[in-house]
């Protein structure tokens, strides 16, 4: 059995909880070196799963040993260590989302055919099994046609979960956060609804704002820490997308589809992630492992599909057009609330 060795790039909260554990925890994969511009956390990582700090990104790629790396940088810099990598032979597992605009997107993209490796964009909703088992029910047929939706991701924001919990968060910044909530969780319920409908999104319209947090000096954030959506798809479906930084009270992750039959809920209730109401009045609910929330920190599957893909030579289960079709919707859904109006895709 071949053991890949990977990289991690970037150690703050989403290299702690999800990349290095799950990486840990594959029985192919050796974690060889971790980089941070802050070397204790670098350190830290190392402490708990071996490896080594490296003293600088030039320094993993140049290294012949290290099969791929994990790009957990913040979003201002996924382009440039992206192509970096995959320039050195790389396979590369990119946070989301997958560049700050669409030209960086697509320079990676470029990179990534160029180079034959692959590049994987880590939008880890697909992988949940709620997710999994509700697109095998839409597709069965059990509510009929979706006509419409409603989904959620909300929390109290990133100051609370980044591995500096405090506003002088790089997730407030508008040079390196660039997108605000909208991308940082919207981001992540696009990519999903097109993976439960087959589907895509044609026309979007939107407001959103800055409306409680404030940065270290007291100010409104650069950036937008709520967005609400409406969107219809090219199959007709009206759908719409709720997002924020300021759910206090605990997060929200769910999503409910209305079909011709009956009514499928995801994650609306605790004990049942998979519940269905059928029009004729029966139902049935599906006691299934709930997802990974920031209080909740369980496998994602996103580090196992990406070393499966390496071993295997297969495609990944989200691509970097997954990536860059997320990413555009994303910059429509600001443009709309921008320019208040609808656009189209």
């Amino acid at each position: 059995m071949k053991t890949i060795r990977v990289a991690i790039i970037g150690c703050g909260s989403i290299a702690e909880f999800r990349h290095a554990p799950e990486y840990a925890a594959n029985e192919q994969v050796e974690i060889a070196a971790f980089f941070d511009h802050n070397p204790e956390r670098a350190e830290r990582l190392v402490d708990v799963y071996g490896g080594r700090a490296a003293p600088s990104i030039a320094s993993i790629l140049a290294d012949p040993d290290i099969d791929a790396v994990s790009v957990c940088t913040s979003n201002e810099t996924h382009e440039e260590v992206t192509v970096d990598a995959l320039q050195a032979g790389k396979h590369v597992l990119c946070e989301k989302p997958i560049a700050t605009s669409v030209e960086g997107a697509r320079a990676m993209m470029k990179a990534g055919r160029e180079s034959g490796r692959i590049l994987m964009v880590g939008h880890n909703q697909r992988f949940s099994e709620a997710h999994v088992v509700a697109r095998r029910l839409i597709e069965s047929g059990e509510i009929g046609k979706v006509l419409t939706f409603q989904t959620t991701f909300g929390h109290s924001g990133p100051e609370h979960w980044a591995f500096v919990k405090s506003t002088d968060s790089w997730f407030f910044s508008k040079e390196r956060s660039v997108l605000g909530a909208a991308g940082d969780l919207g981001i992540h319920k696009l990519d999903l609804i097109r993976y439960l409908l087959e589907d895509e999104i044609a026309d979007i319209a939107a407001f959103g704002g800055a409306l409680h947090k404030t940065d270290a000096d007291g100010e409104p954030i650069a950036v937008n820490d709520n967005m609400v959506c409406i969107v219809k798809t090219e199959g007709g479906v009206l759908g719409t997308v709720a997002l924020s930084w300021t759910y206090y009270g605990e997060e929200d992750n769910s999503t409910v589809l209305y079909g011709e039959k009956g009514i499928l809920k995801i994650f609306a209730n605790e004990t049942f992630p998979v519940q269905v109401k059928r029009s004729d009045g029966t139902s049935r609910e599906y006691e299934i492992e709930g997802i990974q929330t920031n209080d909740n920190q369980t496998d994602s599957g996103v580090i196992n599909a990406f070393v499966d893909c390496i071993v295997e030579g297969k495609k990944p289960p989200v691509s970097a057009r997954d990536g860059l079709v997320s990413l555009k919707l994303i910059e429509a859904m600001m443009k709309a609330a921008d320019e208040r109006r609808s656009v189209r895709l």
